[in-house]
């Protein structure tokens, strides 16, 4: 594996985990602000919908289509057709967001009522609970436009990466954790509804992101004017991949959302419990997984171009090696520490310990699907650096109406928590189903030295969740603790957990830092 693919994907790594502490950071503030109440839920609710269509439309679905065809052209065309198709796309992408954005602004109490299903039949029959639908549909038409913004960021992003610019993307959501912060500290409080305020600064946070990526273009000779067309050869060619791939990238989306459906008609406090334990999910995917499926997709594209197939495998092999090294005693050290973490961060102001142990459910559900959804990431790639998205629309749909029904089949016995599990069992059978096609279709098949690889992983990770086990307090010292003293503990536990993982891989003759995908 190439040293320059595995700096790109430490850099990924750092800035995430810049932006993800940060996110935490916001994250505590608002669970001090709100709790896990009537508005917390409607605040989520109302970021949650754009944010699912951004994930959708702009970074997951156009992503994996636009990257490819560039890099394609990066390879093959002049400058000049390169700025072209740079200014068509723009351009085309600009007026169909344009007017999604218009549209969901003015129909959001179509889109409150379509996905807050729970909320709007209370509103229907005058229940106490109709109140939610209400502000709900109001926070939409200040949270919607962030689409757009988003989606020029997600555009300004992908063609960075191609250039090997990972680092300014990877940096950029930074800024819509702090636009919140600041909603959060020094607008919400002041509010008779903070929801508002919040709801505010994820529109701020929309903009800063955009803006901050301009001069990063203009440096690199890529700043176009846009215009429409809609025949243009690339433009064609991106919207034909990009179409399967709105269900074949983004399933674990559209589940989550659909939870959000489900759990508008549960008790009140579901969505906050799932969203902040999504959040903590979202940590590690984030920091691990996201961050090297970002680098790995243009490296795949442009070994597909060069047809360059033995390093196609060794990139596939790296990806899911490091996926195995870095999500397993991830996965099993959220659903040991779940409470513990949950306490750390949130358990203070108006977030209970009854939201803690609530929380701690949904977080253990959503923690054991945590490596299917990482090798989601690195499989899907396998597909689109080939320009090949109708395969994973296939096994996108098996998934996506399997979590359906586990929703409807779980839910009733265990409420938001059985929501939870569907979605982790949705995204084993996902990840099982893109492995399957890329083995049937001689693009990658895992070698026996990665099956001994996973071995001793599972092994060490093992020998970690023992010492987890064995070194965290009971909950009532915990409980009898200051914060101060939980942290300290927090990081002990982690830091042990950690270094009994590493000495247990060199023990066992793995060196994680020379880790080769061959």
């Amino acid at each position: 594996m190439s040293r320059k693919l595995i700096r790109s994907g430490i850099v990924v790594s750092f800035m995430t985990l810049i932006s993800r502490v940060l996110g935490l950071v916001r994250d505590v503030i608002i669970a001090n602000l709100m709790g896990a109440g009537s508005s917390a839920d409607v605040f989520f609710f109302a970021n949650k919908i754009p944010n699912f269509l951004r994930r959708l439309f702009a970074e997951g679905a156009f992503a994996q289509a636009f990257v490819p065809v560039l890099t394609q052209y990066q390879e093959n065309n002049t400058t000049d057709e390169i700025k072209e198709l740079l200014a068509k796309v723009a351009g085309t992408l600009g007026v169909l967001v344009t007017v999604m954005t218009l549209v969901g602004v003015i129909a959001s109490p179509i889109l409150a009522a379509l996905f807050g299903g729970g909320w709007f039949y209370a509103w229907l029959n005058n229940e106490p609970d109709g109140a939610k639908f209400e502000l709900a549909s109001l926070m939409l038409k200040i949270t919607f436009p962030y689409l757009w913004f988003i989606t020029f960021t997600a555009l300004s992003g992908s063609i960075l990466n191609t250039r090997g610019r990972f680092a300014v993307s990877a940096f950029t959501p930074v800024f819509l954790n702090i636009s919140i912060i600041i909603a959060a500290l020094y607008i919400a409080p002041n509010l008779d509804k903070p929801e508002i305020g919040l709801a505010w600064g994820v529109f701020c946070g929309g903009v800063v992101q955009f803006l901050f990526q301009i001069p990063f273009l203009l440096k690199e000779g890529v700043w176009v004017k846009p215009s429409w067309d809609w025949h243009h050869p690339g433009v064609v060619k991106i919207r034909t991949l990009m179409l399967p791939a709105l269900f074949g990238v983004s399933v674990s989306q559209i589940n989550l959302l659909f939870d959000t459906f489900i759990a508008s008609f549960l008790m009140t406090g579901s969505i906050s419990w799932l969203y902040y334990s999504d959040r903590l999910l979202e940590f590690p995917l984030g920091l691990f997984g996201i961050a090297i499926a970002t680098v790995i997709l243009p490296a795949l594209s442009k070994k597909h171009v060069n047809a360059d197939s033995e390093a196609f495998t060794s990139t596939m092999e790296w990806g899911v090696r490091a996926i195995l090294l870095l999500g397993l005693p991830a996965m099993f050290g959220l659903i040991l520490l779940a409470k513990p973490m949950l306490m750390v961060l949130f358990m203070r102001g108006a977030f209970s310990f009854e939201d803690v142990e609530m929380a701690s459910y949904s977080l253990m559900a959503y923690g054991s699907g945590l490596l299917s959804f990482m090798l989601i990431k690195i499989l899907a790639p396998g597909y689109y650096s080939r320009q090949d998205t109708r395969t994973p629309v296939r096994y996108g749909i098996i998934a996506m109406i399997s979590n359906i029904g586990l929703n409807l089949l779980l839910a009733y016995p265990f409420g938001y928590v059985g929501l939870a599990i569907a979605t982790s069992l949705s995204a084993l059978l996902n990840a099982a189903l893109l492995y399957r096609g890329l083995y049937r279709q001689n693009v990658y098949k895992i070698k026996a030295s990665t099956v001994v690889f996973f071995s001793k992983v599972l092994l060490s990770t093992g020998i970690m969740a023992l010492v987890l086990y064995h070194l965290d307090p009971s909950q009532n010292i915990w409980l009898g603790w200051s914060l101060h003293q939980r942290g300290v503990m927090l990081i002990e536990l982690i830091g042990a957990g950690a270094l009994s993982y590493l000495v247990s891989l060199v023990i066992l003759g793995v060196r994680p830092w020379k880790m080769k995908g061959a």
